[in-house]
Parts: structure tokens; C-alpha cells; sequence
């Protein structure tokens, strides 16, 4: 009998999961933008402005982020794991790109609630 040990970090069905959900979140929040954008008279200084003061496309566009901020997360993850063969320069990678993603993500608040 083949005794099989499974060893590793066991990402492949959650990082699937979550580019799939994170996907259909960014598409359709792209659809609402759209419909968004064509309702409006003309896009102008004022229209654009009010658009942006409804709470509701503020959450919408914060929940955007998040999934492409996890998005961008699991797929650079994997490239690293895939074809980063030397594991400091691997963790210094991810490193990198944690600390990027959260400083965007903050970026994102201050710009979206002007803080």
C-alpha cells in the first residue's frame, strides 16, 4: 500500500475560490459603473461629484477595491510560488507586495471618504 503525505501550504482551492469571486465582484461593479455613467445628462465636474456623493457608490467602490486588492494578492502569490524558485527572495517579494497592496488599500480610504 501507497501511504500519500500531502505536504505544502494548500492554497490551490481557496486562491481558486477566491480569484473567481473577487472576478465576478470587479465585473460587476464595472456593469453598475457603466450604468452609472450612462444615465447621467453629461459627465461633467458636477455630475461625476455627485455620483461620488452617494454613499452607496463609495461602498460599492470600496468593495471594488478590496477584491482587486485580494485579486492582484492570490495572483502575484502564485506567480512567486510558480517561478521563484530561492525562498528569501520569494518572502521578500511578498513582503513587497503586502506592504504595497496595504498602502494602496489606504490610499483608497483617504481618497474615497477624504480623509
Amino acid at each position: 500500500m501507497v501511504r500519500r503525505e500531502v505536504v505544502g501550504a494548500h492554497y490551490g482551492l481557496t486562491g481558486w475560490l477566491a480569484q473567481r469571486v473577487s472576478a465576478i465582484v470587479m465585473i460587476a461593479y464595472t456593469l453598475l459603473l457603466l450604468l452609472a455613467l450612462a444615465r447621467m445628462p453629461q459627465i461633467d465636474y458636477g455630475h461625476w461629484k455627485a455620483l461620488w456623493s452617494v454613499p452607496m457608490m463609495r461602498y460599492c467602490t470600496a468593495l471594488f477595491l478590496l477584491a482587486l486588492y485580494l485579486h492582484a494578492w492570490v495572483g502575484l502569490r502564485d506567480i512567486f510560488m510558480d517561478y521563484i524558485k530561492d525562498a528569501g527572495l520569494r518572502l521578500t517579494l511578498y513582503v513587497f507586495t503586502v506592504v504595497a497592496l496595504l498602502w494602496y488599500a489606504i490610499w483608497s480610504v483617504q481618497i474615497l471618504w477624504g480623509l
